[in-house]
């Protein structure tokens, strides 16, 4: 089967069954993303059960286009961290509707395409100082972290101060703590699907409290995503928040991107895949604004269907197989509580933190910048605000100390966009 056919399996040394074991291994690892992510899409206004299908569409979609045109495992669904800057940033600080937000999604997706067919690719990787790349990752984390934190209560807002500890004796927060230590004991152990079994858990935890979310009337229907499929606006497409989103959105997806299909196929042993990986990842990127998601992204959890044998798209269309089938899940999203799903962002959070111990501190010109980002994307909650400080911060200090040659031509020109930005939004 498939001998010299699209997935050539024997090419790949590897088999039908071995490929199909890893699409559903990957499958199981990434799961949680339909809750997760349908829930912070929901906070930029869109319908819950519309956020659901509309990820689970985007997911198999994503998959279905890399498999097919990329022949690779790699696994693409809605990405964690550009979610929150989705809802938090284009729609609750700059905003903008979650339907106009929708639309810089699809224009970003054709940016992103443009870049990734051409050799705008290898031209931003290298230009973008991979100190600045790590930061953004990192800052990322800790935004997670704090939404996280937030939404299990543990933390909050308000009066003077800008955090608080939450009231530890509240049930919720109580809920959350013993989430958080059953998912960190099933990580460490290595559990697999262990994301998936912390919102089981946290989600029996709830009902076991009586704090489970009410629903109202359950059921499956496909009148909430009406509103959501091809509904993007592009009633602002002429002024500048919506052009200063579409850079944002562009610059995260096109990096992070980058980034994770190229650490996927240097672990396929396969380099020459690439190309067509981050070309099918833009494709998936256009897509997610038609279907009503925030951006796909070459999931981290990859690597679970790569060092499970997965080879071939074989595994990816298997994934986005499953995803399409876990439609009939959907009347059951609407009882997972906020304490099943807060440790899941700690826990990413904190692993996406660990790329600080990739980065050289040592020159200056290199850490103010850097750390600035870090600090900013949690302290400002916002995502575009943290990076802009930190990429006009580096261009300047580099100057300052007659090493302007460091800096290369397209971040000066990055640097200077985000600088307009400043004084046009903020003076």
């Amino acid at each position: 089967m498939d001998k010299k056919g699209i997935f050539q399996i024997k090419n790949h040394q590897t088999t039908v069954k071995k490929e199909i074991t890893a699409g559903v291994i990957g499958f199981f690892t990434v799961v949680y993303i339909i809750a997760v992510n349908s829930l912070i899409l929901s906070e930029a206004g869109i319908p819950l059960e519309g956020a659901v299908i509309a990820t689970i569409l985007t997911s198999f979609f994503g998959c279905l286009i890399m498999g097919l045109w990329a022949n690779s495992p790699i696994i693409l669904v809605p990405g964690m961290g550009i979610n929150a800057l989705f809802s938090y940033t284009l729609v609750q600080s700059m905003g903008l509707t979650w339907q106009e937000a929708l639309a810089v999604v699809f224009v970003s997706g054709m940016i992103f395409s443009i870049i990734a067919f051409t050799r705008l690719a290898n031209i931003l990787n290298t230009s973008i100082p991979t100190t600045l790349k790590d930061a953004i990752t990192v800052g990322l984390g800790l935004f997670l972290m704090l939404i996280g934190l937030e939404k299990g209560g543990l933390v909050v807002r308000g009066g003077t101060t800008i955090i608080a500890l939450g009231n530890l004796s509240d049930i919720k927060v109580l809920a959350t703590i013993i989430t958080f230590l059953v998912l960190l004991i099933l990580f460490l152990r290595n559990v697999k699907g262990h994301f998936l079994w912390t919102i089981l858990f946290g989600t029996g935890l709830s009902a076991l409290f009586g704090i489970v979310p009410k629903t109202g009337k359950q059921g499956f229907s496909l009148e909430n995503y009406q509103i959501v499929f091809g509904h993007f606006s592009f009633e602002r497409v002429w002024t500048l928040p919506f052009w200063v989103a579409v850079f944002t959105i562009s610059m995260v997806v096109v990096f992070e991107n980058i980034g994770l299909v190229h650490s996927h196929t240097v672990l396929l042993k396969n380099e020459a895949k690439f190309s067509k990986g981050l070309q099918a990842t833009s494709i998936s990127a256009i897509f997610s604004g038609l279907l009503g998601s925030s951006p796909t992204v070459s999931a981290v959890e990859s690597t679970a269907a790569i060092t499970s044998g997965g080879r071939t798209g074989l595994t990816a269309i298997t994934t986005g197989a499953l995803f399409l089938l876990s439609v009939v899940a959907i009347p059951y999203m609407k009882i997972i509580p906020d304490n099943a799903i807060a440790p899941i962002l700690i826990l990413i959070g904190i692993l996406m933190t660990q790329n600080i111990r990739l980065m050289d501190l040592r020159d200056m010109t290199e850490a103010l910048p850097a750390i600035l980002i870090i600090a900013m994307i949690p302290f400002t909650s916002s995502i575009s605000d943290g990076i802009a400080i930190g990429f006009i911060l580096y261009p300047v200090l580099k100057l300052s100390i007659g090493k302007a040659k460091d800096v290369s031509i397209p971040l000066y020109i990055i640097a200077c966009l985000f600088f307009i930005n400043f004084l046009l939004q903020y003076m």
